[in-house]
């Protein structure tokens, strides 16, 4: 038999491409929970990456999740509390990350620490998440004093929103002295924010139709402050006849409680115009309702508020998750199909029988 030219050696045995063992060490690190004292402990040292585990814990719909999570919450509640918390809103394409990361960057400069969280009323209906603010802020995801949080992307706007308020909590407690909640585009979410921020700041576009129509007047009224974005370039005309027009709606609206009067200006996030004037009409704000003490008043509130919102939405949970109740309502639900009960009856007659 001729021997063949082509002589090839075995070589080096190569390892399997997936070590199991190292897979399995590294999923049962990451469901480690670790004990309560190692989260405040981080957070209370500014460890961001702690903070963010909190804040899943926060998150979380596992009942021993959330049990740890409200152990960590009210350990950090006697450190939170000393930031300005600031609500921003504004109509879709009005520009509200390019607004937030250059007003980021500007606060963080002159020494404040900035935490940004999100609420997304779309999430339950969609799935979807606003991860991709957080690219579209590159700048200021890398900057060292600022932290961004995107929502969860999933659960009703009562619970995200519960989540984002026991996530500020923590941020205060890590030492973020200013806190952005942003909302995604302009409807229910808004109301929810208001309840949970000092200032509430509207953003709008100029030259995108009639100024006051698309938009509720129950929105403006909660703003502390309405600016008009994009003021650069030809849009400066139309930026400064939008700010004449909401200066001359606001002035119909009654008094605020706080005896604030809202500011109207134009500022342009590419060009970095406008910028500190809107950061000092925040300060002033908050300078204002902490002399006058309607901070102290507004806070109590929001405080009441949330506990009357969290029993509302415990209530909701139990009524609709148990097992028997569902079995229940279902019946009811084909009686009022068939027409052999009204609406309300059938609602009544679970109330009477749950």
């Amino acid at each position: 038999m001729e021997k063949s030219a082509l002589n090839i050696n075995k070589g080096i045995e190569q390892p399997d491409v997936i070590n199991n063992n190292s897979i399995q060490r590294f999923l049962q690190k990451k469901r480690q929970i670790m004990p309560v004292e190692y989260y405040i402990d981080g957070i209370l040292n500014g460890n961001r990456t702690i903070l963010s585990q909190a804040i899943t814990l926060v998150e979380s719909t596992n009942v021993e999740h959330q049990k740890i999570a409200q152990q960590i919450i009210e350990k950090c509640l006697p450190y939170a509390g000393n930031s300005i918390r600031v609500g921003i809103t504004g109509v879709p394409g009005v520009g509200k990350s390019s607004f937030i990361e250059t007003l980021g960057n500007f606060i963080t400069q002159i020494g404040h620490k900035l935490a940004v969280l999100a609420i997304d009323p779309s999430s339950e209906r969609s799935k979807g998440s606003i991860l991709g603010d957080k690219t579209r802020m590159e700048v200021l995801s890398r900057n060292a004093d600022a932290f961004i949080r995107p929502t969860p992307s999933t659960g009703s706007l009562g619970g995200v929103a519960r989540k984002t308020r026991e996530s500020m909590i923590l941020c205060e407690a890590a030492g973020f002295n200013v806190i952005f909640i942003e909302t995604v585009g302009v409807g229910q979410s808004e109301t929810t924010v208001h309840s949970m921020v000092d200032f509430f700041l509207l953003l709008m576009l100029a030259g995108a139709g009639d100024e006051l129509q698309g938009i509720k007047r129950g929105i403006m009224e909660m703003a502390d402050s309405i600016v008009i974005t994009k003021a650069d370039g030809q849009n400066i005309e139309k930026a400064n006849r939008a700010m004449a027009e909401y200066r001359n709606a606001l002035h119909l609206f009654p008094p605020t409680d706080s005896g604030w009067i809202p500011k109207v200006s134009a500022c342009s996030s590419l060009e970095n115009t406008g910028i500190e004037l809107i950061w000092q009409t925040i300060d002033s704000y908050f300078s204002h309702i902490k002399n006058n003490g309607f901070l102290f008043k507004k806070r109590n509130e929001q405080s009441k508020f949330w506990m009357y919102e969290t029993i509302n939405n415990k209530l909701y949970q139990d009524f609709y998750e148990d097992k028997i109740k569902k079995k229940r309502i279902k019946e009811m639900e084909e009686l009022v199909l068939a027409g052999k009960m009204s609406s309300f009856q059938a609602a009544q007659k679970l109330f009477e029988d749950i």
